[in-house]
């Protein structure tokens, strides 16, 4: 949540800077996107270890600058694209999904053992079977 919120108010504050200079077909952002990508390679000597501050930058300067200039990234285009759905997505998550709940381990054994046995038998006969042991693993009486 906290990063989302930074993300969004850095990106917010890119547009204005990118509508003062619209002109100049984004160079400035282009040079202050470069500029910090130096300091992160200056902080390490081996491969850049991007912190998440460092990605929520990138991802958000991704988004304004055109696809022609991701050439410019320390990184490749797919991993800005993401680490730009995975913001999106931690943004905007559903808890509690309805769904099918779990079959326990010993009721999975013992319909695959039914239709091993019985190959003959269909869905409905095993789902029925298993009604009359008194497991339910289905809707349907």
């Amino acid at each position: 949540m906290f990063l989302s919120f930074w993300y969004l108010a850095l990106r917010c504050m890119l547009q204005l800077v990118l509508l003062r200079s619209r002109s100049t077909e984004f160079k400035e952002l282009e040079i202050v996107v470069l500029r910090h990508q130096l300091a992160v390679l200056r902080r390490q000597a081996d491969r850049p270890q991007l912190t998440k501050t460092d990605r929520v930058f990138l991802a958000a300067a991704s988004r304004l600058l055109p696809r022609s200039r991701w050439r410019s990234f320390v990184v490749t285009p797919t991993t800005l694209l993401r680490w730009h759905r995975q913001l999106v997505a931690r943004r905007w998550t559903y808890g509690g999904r309805p769904g099918r709940p779990a079959i326990g381990r010993e009721i999975r054994e013992l319909v695959l053992r039914l239709a091993r046995e019985n190959p003959r038998w269909g869905y409905q006969r095993i789902v029925g079977e298993l009604n009359g042991l008194g497991f339910a693993v289905s809707r349907r009486p």
